[in-house]
């Protein structure tokens, strides 16, 4: 799993999920899964992430959600990086990966 896209997130489970290195991310006022017709089968294309690298961190990543079928959903979804140190620690893989590269380094 590298991103989970929900509702909304309680505080200590996008702070776990950032410390995994999973992006959570959520999706806009008024929107949810069923109002987009996804089903839990689809494939998921999430694109504006590459911001992070250059330490910046993008409000919304575009995603596409292509069905087994072939059906395709676009839709914006709100990035939960709400702290320079959570984009660190995602940056680098999660929480573990940073601080053992900030013990070699």
């Amino acid at each position: 799993v590298r991103a989970v896209i929900a509702e909304s997130f309680e505080r200590i489970h996008r702070s776990n999920l950032i410390g995994m290195g999973v992006l959570p991310l959520q999706f806009n006022e008024g929107e949810n899964a069923s109002l987009l017709g996804l089903k839990g089968d689809e494939t998921f294309s999430i694109t504006g992430v590459t911001e992070l690298n250059s330490g910046r961190t993008p409000k919304n990543v575009d995603v596409i959600a292509e069905s087994p079928e072939g059906n395709r959903r676009e839709f914006s979804a709100r990035v939960r990086i709400d702290t320079p140190g959570e984009a660190d620690y995602y940056r680098h893989g999660g929480i573990m990966q940073y601080v053992l590269r900030s013990l070699i380094a």
